[in-house]
C-alpha cells in the first residue's frame, strides 16, 4: 500500500462526512433523531461499499470494473479499518486535558448520586449480559462467554470503545465480537435518542419534569445541525502566537504526548507482569489491555503538570474539544463503514437478544432506580445518564439539553463531576478494558458475581445514602 493510496483513503472521509451532513440538513427524520453526520455518512459508505453495492453490481460487470467493489476500494476499506483503533486513543487522551479539576467535596456532593446511578447501570449491563450468555447464548448458540461484556462495551463505551477493543477480541480468538460491538453501539445510539425523546414527552405530560412544561422542541435550524447566528462562539482560544507555533499544532502535540505517556505506562505494566506474575502463572493478562484507557491517564498526568506549572493557561479546553470531536467523527464513520454485515447476519439472533436485553435494563434502571437515587431533578439529571448508558456521552448531553435548555437544574454540573470518577473505570475505562480478558481468563461466573456485587453497591448506596438525602446539595 503506497502513501498515495493511504492519502486518497483519508480524503474519502471528508466526502462522506459532507454527504452525511447534507442528508442531515435535508431529511427531517434524521433531524428529529439528531443523528450525527458521521453516523449517516458511515451508513452511506457501508451501502456504497463492497458488502452492498459491490455485491449488487458485481454479477453485471466485468471483474476489475470500478464498481465491482462498490465505490470503496479494498485499499480504502483496509485504511479505514485501522482508523477506529487509532482515533480512540485521541478521544480518551483528550478527556481531561484543559479541564479544571474540581474540589473533591463538590464532586461528592453533586456528582455522588449520578455516580451511584451510573455505577449501578454500568455494572448492571455486565450482569444482564453475562446472564444472557450463561442461560442462552453459550448453551444454544455456542457463543464465547466474553460476549457477556458486549452490552457494556458497546452501549456505555460507544463506537469508540468497541473499536478500541478490536485487538483484544482478536487476540482472545473472538474477532467477530468487534462487528457485533459496533452493531450494538449503533443500535444503542439510535435507541438512546428514540427512547430518550419518548421518555421526555411522557415525563412532560405526566409532570415528571421540573424545568420544561411543554415539548415544543428545538428550532428547525438547530435540528438541521446548524448553529444559530446569535449562539455562535469561537471554536477555541489563541493561547499562543502562530508565528511561534500554530495553537492547533500545540494542542495536537499535547494530545500526542499524552498518548505516548500512556503507551509508556502500558509497556511498563507489561514488562512488570513478565518478570513477576508471569514467572509463576504464565499470565500475559496485561498484553490484552488496549491503549486507550491508559492514554486517558497520560492526559491526566499532563494536565496535573500544567495545573501546577502553567501560569499562562496555555491549554485551551475548547481547542482540545475540537480535536477530540474530529477524532470521534473519523472513528465513527470509519467503524460503521467497515463493519461486517456477514458477521452480524451469522449472529443475528444473539445480536438481537443482547440488544433487547441491554435496552430493557437501561429503561428499567432509569424509570425505577433514578427516582429513588437522585434526590432532586431526578428526570433532568437521570436522562443524561440514560443517554450515556445507551450510546455515548454526547447522547446524554443532548437529552439533558432538551429537558433543561437554559441550564436551570444542577444536571450538567452533576453529570460533569460524575464523569471525573466514572470515566476512568466504566464506559471505556479500565473496567471496560479489563472485562473481556477477565471473563475469558477466570470465567463468566466470577464475572457475574463481581458484577452483581458492584451493581448492588451502586443501588444500595444510591437508595439508602444519596436517595434519602444523607448528603447535602447546595
Amino acid at each position: 500500500m503506497s502513501p498515495e493510496q493511504i492519502g486518497f483513503a483519508l480524503l474519502y472521509i471528508g466526502v462522506f462526512l459532507i454527504i452525511g451532513k447534507l442528508i442531515r440538513v435535508k431529511v427531517k427524520i434524521f433531524q428529529d433523531l439528531f443523528l450525527p453526520a458521521s453516523i449517516i455518512g458511515g451508513f452511506i459508505a457501508l451501502l456504497l461499499g463492497p458488502q452492498v453495492l459491490g455485491k449488487i453490481v458485481s454479477p453485471y460487470v466485468s471483474q476489475g470494473h470500478f464498481l465491482s467493489n462498490g465505490v470503496m476500494t479494498d485499499t480504502i476499506i483496509q485504511v479505514w479499518s485501522a482508523l477506529p483503533g487509532l482515533m480512540i486513543n485521541v478521544v480518551f487522551a483528550s478527556l481531561f486535558l484543559g479541564a479544571a479539576m474540581p474540589k473533591l467535596k463538590d464532586v461528592w456532593t453533586y456528582g455522588g448520586p449520578q455516580l451511584a446511578f451510573g455505577w449501578a447501570i454500568g455494572w448492571g449491563q455486565y450482569v444482564i449480559g453475562l446472564l444472557v450468555v450463561l442461560l442462552i447464548l453459550t448453551p444454544f448458540f455456542d457463543i464465547p462467554a466474553m460476549a457477556g461484556a458486549l452490552i457494556e462495551v458497546a452501549f456505555e463505551g460507544g463506537h469508540g470503545t468497541a473499536a478500541g477493543m478490536a485487538s483484544t477480541f482478536e487476540e482472545l480468538g473472538f474477532s467477530e465480537a468487534f462487528d457485533l460491538a459496533i452493531g450494538l453501539a449503533t443500535v444503542g445510539v439510535l435507541s438512546g435518542v428514540i427512547f430518550g425523546i419518548i421518555l421526555i414527552n411522557w415525563a412532560v405530560r405526566n409532570n415528571k419534569t421540573e424545568v420544561i412544561k411543554d415539548v415544543d422542541g428545538f428550532t428547525e435550524l438547530r435540528k438541521s445541525g446548524i448553529m444559530e447566528f446569535q449562539n455562535r462562539e469561537p471554536a477555541g482560544k489563541m493561547t499562543l502566537r502562530p508565528e511561534s507555533i500554530e495553537p492547533l499544532s500545540f494542542h495536537l502535540s499535547i494530545i500526542m504526548l499524552a498518548i505516548l505517556i500512556g503507551w509508556g505506562i502500558l509497556q511498563g505494566l507489561i514488562a512488570l507482569e513478565s518478570v513477576t506474575i508471569a514467572q509463576w502463572t504464565g499470565s500475559n493478562f496485561m498484553t490484552y489491555i488496549p491503549l486507550f484507557p491508559i492514554a486517558m491517564f497520560g492526559g491526566i498526568i499532563l494536565q496535573t503538570f500544567f495545573n501546577k506549572n502553567d501560569k499562562y493557561n496555555l491549554v485551551d479546553r475548547r481547542m482540545i474539544n475540537r480535536i477530540q470531536g474530529l477524532a470521534l467523527d473519523i472513528l465513527i464513520i470509519s467503524a460503521i463503514a467497515t463493519v461486517s454485515l456477514e458477521v452480524i447476519g451469522d449472529y443475528l439472533v444473539p445480536f438481537l437478544i443482547l440488544a433487547v436485553a441491554g435496552i430493557s435494563w437501561n429503561l428499567f434502571g432509569f424509570l425505577f432506580l433514578a427516582p429513588k437515587i437522585i434526590p432532586n431533578y431526578w428526570f433532568e439529571r437521570g436522562i443524561g445518564d440514560f443517554g450515556q448508558s445507551m450510546g455515548v456521552t454526547a447522547t446524554g448531553l443532548l437529552l439533558m439539553r432538551i429537558v433543561d435548555p437554559e441550564n436551570e437544574s444542577p444536571a450538567f454540573e452533576a453529570f460533569g463531576y460524575k464523569q471525573l470518577v466514572y470515566e476512568p473505570f466504566l464506559g471505556g475505562g479500565l473496567v471496560t478494558a479489563l472485562s473481556v480478558p477477565f471473563i475469558a481468563g477466570v470465567g463468566p461466573w466470577a464475572g457475574l458475581i463481581l458484577s452483581l456485587c458492584m451493581t448492588a453497591l451502586g443501588i444500595l448506596s444510591g437508595i439508602f445514602y444519596f436517595g434519602r438525602g444523607k448528603h447535602k446539595e447546595g
